[in-house]
């Protein structure tokens, strides 16, 4: 579990493999009643562009856990076009749903990329849409699909064409890298933003995607620094005395919230990011940490042990008392709040190890959705339907993700190292 101590900047070291970049997801749990869906080409089309977009959206809806993709196998015997379809031979196989994707070359490197997607329950077509491609964007564009589909299909906004960022290490002892790694969400196309020798912590997107804020222990001490996505140019925003930690985003990019012990204890405060001036918001003789902004931007939900164990606590910004928030189990730490601002996850332990619970700020209800014993680092992806977080599993730490009603699991996988606090993007 990443205790309340390494949320604030200590260094906790461990041993350490090579770790191969690619993220490998792997369903543990999915729905028993999951939509059985067809995806495949035109008979006439067998070109590896459309083999590689079937593939990749097969992997995306299968790896929903709520859409079932079927294996050939299950198909009806005849060809497949996009002009008709066999509609009760499809259903007669238990087949509810048809996606069939056509690929065309327009030039050298440009492809025209058509897919349609059929109701077998509703005997009708639901979608038919056309997109133009070069061989480079071609993941994309599939990601792009599958999110079209699965919003088609259960009534939500995809989130298979946004990424995910999050920290390897690499080497052992004075060999030892830490690397901040972006990736789609399959965990496709892996690239590094910044690799330091010394401690990398907390990486977390501004809200239009556009920057990563972490901390970096590269000069021997707790820093804060963002980073530009598109140019790659690094700006050190934090270098206080003392701790500087936890940074989080408010919902318009201006401000940061963090963690700072300059005055002594570890507090909250708020740095305005075009004046450079920082203001406190929390003040408390224990330790106060890991501050996360309400939708609104009103209110911030950090960690704090004023009350003898680490809990969650609200701050209205306006003014106003503290507020405890969690009052289940003996810790509750590390909150992330869901997009719609109805749900906030955390790190909980009432005794049988940290978990990942959700709290229903609607109606207070709790629910403990994941059965770790060292779960950490909880993150919304931008629909609000999976948290991924980082566990401990077989002695590697490896990232999983979990629905946020608990009814669908999934691993990343590593090759070979251990893989850290993960954080999912906002739309792009």
């Amino acid at each position: 579990m990443r205790s309340l101590l390494l949320s604030i900047g200590f260094i906790v070291c461990m041993m350490m493999q090579p770790a191969f970049a690619l993220l490998e997801i792997e369903i543990s749990q999915g729905v028993e009643s999951a939509l059985p869906i067809a995806v495949t080409a035109i008979s006439s089309d067998s070109s590896p562009q459309t083999r590689l977009i079937t593939q990749v959206i097969s992997a995306d809806l299968h790896h929903s856990g709520l859409l079932g993709v079927v294996e050939r196998e299950r198909y009806p015997d005849g060809l497949i076009n996009k002009k008709q379809v066999e509609y009760q031979q499809w259903r007669n196989n238990g087949i509810e749903a048809l996606l069939v994707v056509s690929t065309q070359p327009i030039s050298a490197d440009q492809f025209r990329v058509e897919f349609f997607l059929y109701d077998l329950v509703r005997n009708k077509r639901s979608l038919a849409h056309t997109v133009n491609s070069n061989s480079q964007s071609l993941r994309r564009v599939a990601h792009k699909i599958s999110d079209v589909v699965f919003k088609s299909l259960i009534g939500m906004r995809g989130a298979f064409s946004t990424r995910i960022a999050y920290i390897t290490e690499m080497g052992m002892g004075k060999e030892k890298q830490y690397i901040l790694r972006v990736a789609d969400a399959d965990g496709h196309n892996p690239r590094s933003v910044f690799m330091s020798n010394k401690q990398l912590m907390s990486p977390v997107w501004s809200s239009n995607g556009s920057k990563l804020a972490y901390v970096s222990f590269e000069n021997e001490r707790s820093e804060i620094f963002i980073q530009d996505m598109a140019s790659g140019k690094r700006e050190k925003v934090s270098s206080a005395p003392g701790l500087n930690s936890a940074p989080a985003w408010s919902p318009n990019d201006q401000q940061l919230a963090l963690t700072l012990s300059q005055d002594g204890d570890p507090n909250i405060y708020i740095l305005d990011l075009q004046s450079g001036k920082k203001r406190q918001v929390t003040s408390h003789y224990g330790i106060d940490t890991e501050p996360t902004w309400s939708a609104d931007g009103d209110s911030i939900y950090f960690t704090s042990n004023r009350s003898g164990s680490p809990q969650i606590y609200r701050l209205s910004l306006s003014g106003g008392k503290v507020e405890r928030i969690s009052f289940n189990g003996r810790y509750n730490a590390a909150a992330a709040l869901s997009p719609n601002g109805e749900l906030l996850a955390m790190v909980h332990n009432n005794g049988q190890g940290y978990r990942i619970g959700v709290l229903n700020l609607r109606n207070d209800s709790f629910h403990v959705i994941t059965d770790g014993g060292l779960d950490e680092a909880p993150s919304f992806a931008p629909n609000g339907s999976m948290i991924i977080f980082s566990t401990r599993r077989s002695g590697s730490t490896i990232l999983s993700a979990v629905s946020a009603d608990g009814r669908v699991q999934q691993q990343f996988r590593l090759q070979a190292g251990k893989v850290r606090e993960p954080t999912w993007s906002p739309f792009r």
